[in-house]
């Protein structure tokens, strides 16, 4: 992995209209989120279908299966996971139980899944999958059996939950969004230009269907949707906003708004404050394709050097496989990007890019610009070094994954192979972002939590400022 990987995307259409094909143009849009896992389920009278499988949304939502999802209602899913260990466990996780079957999708992690899962089993529950999302459902039933409303039973039930989550529902023919009390993960809604609403993880998804983009859903607030409205419940009240910095800076389409901010707007500003903090002399400023596109137009405007595209990327291969060899990996950089060489002969690159992880691919690259002929290859980098596990629901889950960890920029600029190398400052961060420091989450480069966990230090709010000096 040498990118951060966000691990999924939901959506949610209710509609006078049959939902499934809006849906399926929904995930496709928001396609970058994750690319091993699909899942559509709808609702009608009938019940709950279901389309899931292993794939691209066009490879398991096609032609021959999308008339079995039936209804004007219904939920879908992207996941980023390669470590799926049966079909059960993929999205929507769809539970049969006492008070009738739930659909459930996630964007985020739940930090105590564990200990929610082994006190259900104590409890006389057995579970069908490995899965966070079946522990929700159990949760919520447990309350629905008490005789709770649902609004109220998902409240309760979520009471019991620690960590991140975007959260679509289909529960008792009814469908609703909900988003952690910090914000952590995206979620926003629109209204369909036929009558209906939606709530999808990104606001491209709503663009695409020609439907009007409404607001972000706010932290700890549960949405009904319906086809005449949408029905808020504020479930919890707001403590503090924990909002992933990575949504700017690399997750998010650039055309996507985040809690009212566009991730175009934000890499183009971390560009200009990396040209500023971090100049050098050279002749061109070329983005590693396509992620870091718009830092390095904002590095070319700060800088007043020429942008030029040095790097083509073949769009149609989806991810980095672990390579046996050098040479292999060599292979599959090539495979990934290739250089105009006429462009970079003889000149002294800025290479601009969103995020290093463990750093095999900036190698590689460094070392095929200097092959092609480049006299000085300097990188500069739109997120500060990362060297911290995340969480949340980003899959960065252990230090030894990070290239920054345990050494200074001076060692990494020497393991990568560049003449130089430059990350943006926390500080520079959070001012391109434009939201206080004390409304993000910057564990994996601070090393402290919005929420607490077992061997790592909670953020406390009065301790942001000590990285904002850097």
């Amino acid at each position: 992995m040498d990118k951060p990987q966000e691990k999924c995307a939901v959506a949610a259409i209710v509609s006078r209209h049959p939902v499934a094909r809006p849906l399926f143009f929904s995930l496709r849009t928001l396609q970058h989120r994750g690319q091993e896992y699909a899942g559509i389920a709808t609702v009608d009278e009938r019940g709950i279908h279901s389309v899931r499988g292993k794939g691209l949304v066009h490879q398991v939502v096609t032609e021959d299966n999308i008339d079995e999802l039936t209804g004007n209602a219904g939920i879908g899913h992207l996941l980023y996971s390669i470590k799926l260990s049966k079909r059960e466990n993929i999205q929507p996780v769809i539970v049969k139980t006492s008070e009738g079957s739930m659909a459930i999708s996630h964007n985020g992690i739940i930090v105590n899944s564990p200990d929610l899962r082994n006190k259900l089993r104590e409890e006389g529950h057995i579970f069908f999958t490995d899965t966070e999302e079946e522990a929700m459902v159990y949760l919520i039933t447990k309350e629905l059996h008490r005789g709770k409303s649902v609004t109220e039973a998902i409240r309760l039930a979520m009471r019991k939950t620690e960590g991140s989550y975007a959260l679509t529902f289909i529960i008792q023919d009814r469908v609703f969004a909900l988003r952690d009390p910090m914000g952590n993960r995206p979620l926003c809604l629109g209204r369909l230009p036929d009558g209906g609403f939606m709530a999808v993880s990104e606001s491209v998804a709503i663009q695409v269907l020609g439907a009007e983009f409404l607001r972000d859903v706010e932290p700890g607030e549960l949405v009904e949707l319906t086809p005449d409205r949408l029905i808020s419940y504020q479930l919890f009240p707001e403590t503090h906003k924990a909002h992933c910095f990575f949504e700017w800076v690399y997750f998010a389409r650039p055309d996507s708004r985040i809690d009212g901010i566009f991730g175009y707007d934000v890499r183009f500003r971390i560009g200009e404050r990396l040209a500023k903090d971090n100049p050098v002399e050279a002749d061109l400023v070329s983005p590693i394709p396509d992620s870091g596109r718009a830092h390095a137009i904002g590095y070319a405007h700060g800088s007043g050097i020429p942008y030029l595209e040095g790097l083509i990327k073949n769009r149609y291969v989806t991810r980095t496989f672990i390579m046996p060899d050098r040479d292999a990996q060599r292979t599959s950089v090539r495979l990934k990007v290739n250089v105009l060489d006429h462009l970079v002969a003889g000149k002294r690159i800025i290479l601009v890019d969103d995020s290093i992880v463990r750093g095999t691919t900036i190698r590689e690259i460094a070392s095929l610009l200097r092959r092609r002929g480049a006299a000085e290859v300097h990188v500069r980098v739109g997120s500060p070094p990362l060297r911290h596990p995340c969480y949340l629901g980003i899959d960065m889950t252990t230090r030894d994954e990070f290239i920054a960890h345990d050494r200074t920029v001076e060692e990494v600029e020497k393991e990568i192979g560049v003449d130089s190398l430059a990350y943006i400052s926390p500080k520079g961060l959070v001012e391109s972002i434009g939201l206080p420091a004390e409304q993000l989450c910057l564990g994996c480069i601070i090393g402290e939590y919005p929420l607490k966990l077992p061997s790592e230090r909670m953020r406390f709010q009065h301790r942001v400022e000590d990285y904002l000096s850097e």
